[in-house]
């Protein structure tokens, strides 16, 4: 179908059952607007009892009511039922019902604390236009931090265009990518629009798409991996935002550093890396308002 939109990813929300929606006595939200995806999640004395993700639009405000409307539906409590709101991402200082913003490096680390554990210490944050790595201490404080350019090749954006290029859905360019016998090499891509236009000549040269895809994702896993060596990178390491789904980039990645990411959480138990940003601002949401409450 020639308008079919390969770039979509799929939007989901989920409340989790046997929550006590009215007798908590901390409901905290972290909305996360990213550049390309906005996530909420609603915690009930510091677990989690909902989650949404959409798709960040025009208007970062609206993407905020919105996600977060999304992860209320079927809890019967309303925004306003909530004690305390942080607002974390590219868009955090435009989340309206957000009593204070956290960046997003503090709140990678903290979510990822909670996600995976005080053995965790080093996060590669793959988000929609940037590359952060973060090393973190057992209380998932932030220890340093260092991020890519500006460019968004290899993040959320840059695959997505990847994806219309090639007519190939979103969801599927990773283990797509693995379907060759051997990795060609990486692409020199330093940008979308170079990396776009390297890969349109490839194709012209007869590439099949799952070669272009490979040294697409084996050009990105060498950024990440200079990235991680450079802030220090332990084998308590994990991949958070929207491209830890991404199987070619992840699975070269562990190839190049010689040893895994730590093991896929609970996601149905809203443990998933791509609502780290949002899972850590609903915890410093709830540190926030007990510290109120205590005067």
């Amino acid at each position: 179908m020639a308008d079919r939109e390969y770039w979509r990813w799929s939007e989901v929300r989920q409340v989790l059952p046997g929550r006590d929606w009215k007798g908590a006595k901390a409901v905290t939200a972290g909305i996360d607007v990213g550049s390309v995806g906005s996530k909420a999640v609603v915690m009930l004395d510091g677990a989690i009892g909902s989650w949404a993700i959409m798709r960040t639009g025009f208007n970062s405000p609206d993407s905020a009511q919105q996600v977060l409307g999304r992860a209320l539906e079927g809890t019967g409590l309303a925004a306003s039922d909530i004690h305390y709101v942080v607002g974390t991402g590219y868009g955090r200082v435009n989340v309206p019902m957000a009593k204070k913003t956290v960046t997003e490096i503090s709140c990678h680390a903290r979510g990822a604390n909670h996600i995976w554990g005080k053995s965790v210490r080093t996060i590669l944050d793959v988000g929609g236009q940037d590359i952060k790595a973060i090393r973190v201490d057992e209380a998932g404080n932030v220890v340093s931090f260092l991020m890519n350019d500006k460019c968004a090749a290899g993040t959320g954006r840059g695959m997505e265009v990847i994806a219309d290029l090639l007519a190939v859905p979103i969801d599927e360019l990773g283990e797509l990518s693995l379907k060759v016998d051997q990795d060609p090499a990486p692409v020199n891509c330093t940008c979308v629009v170079f990396a776009k236009s390297e890969a349109v000549a490839l194709l012209r040269k007869g590439w099949s798409k799952e070669k272009v895809l490979a040294a697409y994702c084996a050009a990105m896993a060498v950024r990440m991996h200079s990235l991680l060596s450079r802030v220090g990178v332990e084998r308590e390491f994990a991949v958070t935002g929207g491209q830890s789904r991404n199987s070619g980039i992840v699975t070269r990645l562990e190839r190049t550093l010689g040893f895994p990411r730590l093991p896929a959480a609970d996601v149905a138990a809203g443990l998933d890396p791509m609502l780290a940003g949002a899972i850590g601002a609903a915890l410093y949401a709830k540190a926030f308002h007990e510290k109120a409450a205590k005067g």
